[in-house]
Formats: structure tokens, C-alpha cells, sequence
């Protein structure tokens, strides 16, 4: 069982990268999930909620690319 300290001896990756990959997947997760709310807003044909859960997707995929190119970075960096 790793303990709440665990610094990357147990997995091999460090918590900064460790977080860095959780916070994109978390982002291109949201991205998805957005898309079927979408789907069911449409359905209603809500524009409001439409137009309100498209930003947010447009939001989790920026998040998403900062996330992988910061990744990248510290990766090719070392």
C-alpha cells in the first residue's frame, strides 16, 4: 500500500509529472463528458446550455494543451 507521501520511488515518476499527467487526462475527460451534455442540451434545443458547456470544452481542451506542452517540456528537460 503507498502511503500519502509517496514521491515517485514507488511508481517511478515524480509527483509534479504524476500531476501534470492527472491534470491533462482530467481535462481531455471533461472534454468528452462535455460533448454528451452537449448532445442532450441540443436535444432540448437550449442554446444557453449549449453555448455554456461549449466554452467549457473549449476551456478543458486548452487546459488539456498548456498541460501536455508543460509536460513535454519537463519530460524532454529531464
Amino acid at each position: 500500500m503507498a502511503s500519502a507521501t509517496e514521491t515517485g520511488d514507488v511508481t517511478g515518476t515524480r509527483d509534479r509529472d504524476y500531476d501534470l499527467i492527472w491534470y491533462v487526462e482530467a481535462c481531455l475527460d471533461n472534454a468528452l463528458r462535455l460533448e454528451t451534455y452537449i448532445e442532450d442540451a441540443e436535444r432540448e434545443r437550449d442554446t444557453e446550455v449549449v453555448e455554456l458547456f461549449r466554452k467549457a470544452q473549449a476551456d478543458s481542451r486548452k487546459g488539456a494543451e498548456m498541460g501536455k506542452g508543460l509536460l513535454r517540456s519537463r519530460l524532454d528537460g529531464g
